[in-house]
């Protein structure tokens, strides 16, 4: 029998220079998520790191199912008996200049259940604002991905990936959709919360992003406002800038009510 309650976070935090550092400011975030009842917590993207320079990361990259990083997020899933979703961190790809932009999933024995390789990779300029992922980046090349949770189907995207809705569209009828993110200030203000909605009306179902945010030791500047938001649109949480949780509990009753009431997926005409 599927739950009709479930209890989430998203964690939000303003990465920095250290991966230690970066790890303990994740470690009391999701201890403090799971006091408050958390069984399925967020991390942002980058949460093990933020660093000045695109080939930063070269130099953390670690093996699939190796590494210090790695092994921090199966030790809290574990630790905490919680579902835990490890933002984005930098896994070896077969080119010697890039890395795959990683999410992992792990379950509450701390085993992984699932990995995705971001697919979109962000490119943007306005002014002396400049990024460009591809440079230390290689796109993943396996399919999005979808986790099948005790309470049906989650699907997992990364950032700019929110910005392509036939990305989500295609994963089918979930239930949750979570994107690990360090949106730009400058997008971020204008676009995020906008499109996380849109992807939450379209598909019917919750959504829970978790961000970076607020000033950066590397001089950037992320949008933060990790929230959770419902299958009608309405956002249930968030926190504007600065580390912490945005909380709230799963009905999922309120989607059945929703599709029920709108049978919009069932009307779709491809």
């Amino acid at each position: 029998m599927r739950e009709s309650l479930f209890p989430v976070a998203a964690v939000q935090m303003v990465s920095g220079l250290s991966v230690d550092d970066n790890l303990e400011q994740a470690a009391r975030w999701i201890a403090q998520g799971a006091e408050n009842g958390a069984r399925l917590l967020v991390l942002p993207e980058y949460f093990c790191f933020m660093g000045r320079h695109d080939a930063d990361k070269l130099a953390l990259a670690e093996q699939p199912g190796e590494g210090p990083i790695q092994a921090f997020l199966a030790s809290q899933a574990r630790q905490h008996r919680i579902w835990l979703v490890g933002g984005s961190l930098p896994l070896h790809s077969p080119d010697a200049d890039r890395i795959y932009n990683t999410c992992l999933v792990f379950g509450p024995d701390g085993k992984q259940m699932a990995r995705y390789d971001k697919i979109h990779l962000f490119g943007f300029t306005k002014g002396s604002e400049s990024y460009d992922e591809s440079i230390s980046i290689r796109p993943g090349d396996n399919p999005p991905q979808v986790v099948h949770m005790p309470w049906g189907k989650m699907s997992l995207g990364i950032c700019y990936d929110l910005r392509f809705p036939e990305f989500f569209r295609s994963q089918g009828d979930v239930r949750l959709m979570v994107l690990p993110a360090a949106f730009t200030w400058t997008t971020g203000s204008v676009h995020w919360e906008i499109l996380l909605r849109a992807r939450a009306i379209e598909n019917q179902c919750y959504v829970l992003a978790s961000a970076q945010g607020g000033h950066h030791e590397n001089g950037r500047r992320t949008w933060g406002h990790s929230m959770l938001i419902d299958p009608w649109g309405e956002v249930l949480a968030c926190l504007p800038e600065g580390p912490g949780l945005a909380a709230g509990t799963l009905d999922f009753s309120r989607i059945e009510s929703v599709r029920q009431s709108l049978p919009a997926l069932r009307h779709r005409v491809l």
